[in-house]
């Protein structure tokens, strides 16, 4: 399975909006949502059944047996994360407690163990053609790229003979996004013209060239601001990036993503550009892969 993995350096370029688009532009076979903070490509891309959901097990929570505690208040003193209060028992506070485990190695007593917590749900929309794994990491939990690693394995068991796979990453730099790149053929970045998101962009560049992969960009909205945009593409061109196109802001594009539809579903002037900027995309990741 070759993967085409579409990112942002920050949240609100139109990221998934360019991602939903190429679904359907491709048919897609298989396509994931790496986005578990926020995911919601599930609700542009007409998903007409429920989901297998499966419970996501991140790091483990300390528990303390208030039984066999006898108050010394070493694992208080050794928490780093002010997990552990003392009042009239000591009790962990499970939203601040990391699963690091030194409270229950300083404990004299063995009062303290370490026990599995769910920290998000799997989800995975199958029919007989198409497969979509997507996730969603519950409030306050951590360990966000193991799941996004969770999220692609599971899409890669289910579409075992899908050549390509088109995954919406999370915006920007962090474990997720690294857990996104990891096997990817090609990214393509999506990038908005504002100071903001050029910084952003020549992060997420920086990050995706860490990882030798393949790296296009676009710029969503370019004529909000046409300098920027043309501060873009003189960065790409000098960086020896490939530009592969611009999509205007469209009024239309915000109708059609509030009404649960692509902007290729819909006759509108940034649908129409999207599909250039695919088929430039999609020549450029077949010359990647061969």
């Amino acid at each position: 399975m070759k993967q085409l993995l579409i990112l942002s350096g920050k949240g609100g370029t139109g990221k998934t909006t360019i991602a939903s688009a190429f679904i359907r532009l491709a048919d897609a076979k298989a396509y994931a949502d790496c986005d578990v903070d926020a995911p919601n490509l599930h609700l542009i891309t007409g998903q007409n059944s429920d989901p297998i959901k499966t419970d996501y097990y991140g790091l483990p929570k300390a528990e303390i047996n208030s039984k066999s505690c006898i108050e010394c208040d070493q694992c208080r003193q050794g928490c780093r994360f002010d997990a552990i209060s003392a009042e009239k028992i000591y009790k962990v506070d499970p939203l601040a407690c990391e699963g690091c485990g030194v409270c229950k190695v300083v404990c004299p007593v063995d009062a303290i163990s370490l026990k599995p917590a769910v920290a998000g749900e799997l989800m995975m929309y199958t029919n007989e053609e198409k497969v979509f794994s997507t996730a969603q990491l519950k409030m306050g939990s951590g360990t966000s790229g193991k799941l996004v690693a969770e999220v692609k394995k599971q899409l890669k068991s289910a579409a075992v003979d899908v050549e390509l796979a088109i995954i919406d990453g999370s915006p920007g730099i962090g474990c997720p996004v690294i857990a996104s790149l990891s096997g990817a053929d090609m990214v393509l970045i999506v990038a908005e013209p504002s100071v903001s998101g050029i910084s952003d962009m020549e992060r997420i560049i920086k990050t995706a060239a860490k990882f030798g992969t393949k790296t296009a960009v676009c710029v969503n909205k370019f004529d909000t601001n046409l300098d920027n945009t043309d501060k873009i593409e003189v960065f790409c061109e000098k960086e020896g990036l490939h530009f592969v196109g611009k999509i205007p802001f469209d009024s239309e594009a915000v109708k059609a993503i509030n009404n649960g539809r692509t902007i290729t579903d819909i006759n509108c002037s940034s649908g129409a550009a999207v599909k250039e900027v695919y088929n430039k995309t999609m020549e450029l990741f077949n010359k990647v892969v061969g």
